[in-house]
């Protein structure tokens, strides 16, 4: 059974306890040829204004940038054994600011949603590592699968459907 939902509140406790649990998302992008490309990482989230949004501190690779560069489009998906699914379609921006670099490098000491996140500190020295880059992950859909009756519950951005 789907069903959407009008407020991003209406599936956020869910979202929360689900990614909190699973953790770790694959990402995936899109190449030149229309050929996805996934990869294995950890972003964090937070909810402004009622919204959804996410953020990824990684390394900027040749091959993520060019892809983002191409198509700013990329989908997060995770999945547990339980069969609970999360899906979240995004729009993805570099941001190359301390601050806000500072924010994120927080969010991921605190965990958001409280069991995501890890220690940056493992692969960067700080805030100012020129390796460090973060991704602003803008959603436009989230959906939420329960897995003990396959319950699906879809989220989607004014003017995205």
């Amino acid at each position: 059974m789907t069903g959407k939902v009008s407020s991003f509140t209406e599936i956020h406790e869910e979202f929360a306890a689900y990614i909190g649990d699973i953790v770790y998302a694959t990402m995936t992008t899109v190449d030149a040829k229309g050929r996805p490309r996934a990869r294995v990482l950890i972003p964090v989230w937070e909810v402004v204004d009622g919204r959804p949004l996410g953020w990824l501190a990684t390394y900027r690779t040749p091959v993520k940038a060019a892809h983002l560069a191409r198509n700013p489009h990329a989908t997060f998906s995770y999945w547990t054994h339980r069969q609970n699914a999360v899906a979240v379609d995004t729009v993805a921006e570099w941001v190359a600011d301390v601050e806000v670099t500072r924010r994120v490098w927080r969010l991921y000491e605190q965990g958001s949603p409280p069991g995501a996140g890890y220690d940056l500190g493992a692969f960067w020295s700080g805030v100012d590592d020129p390796g460090l880059h973060v991704l602003r992950l803008t959603p436009w859909r989230v959906q939420v699968i329960r897995g003990r009756d396959l319950r699906s519950r879809i989220w989607q951005a004014d003017g995205t459907a």
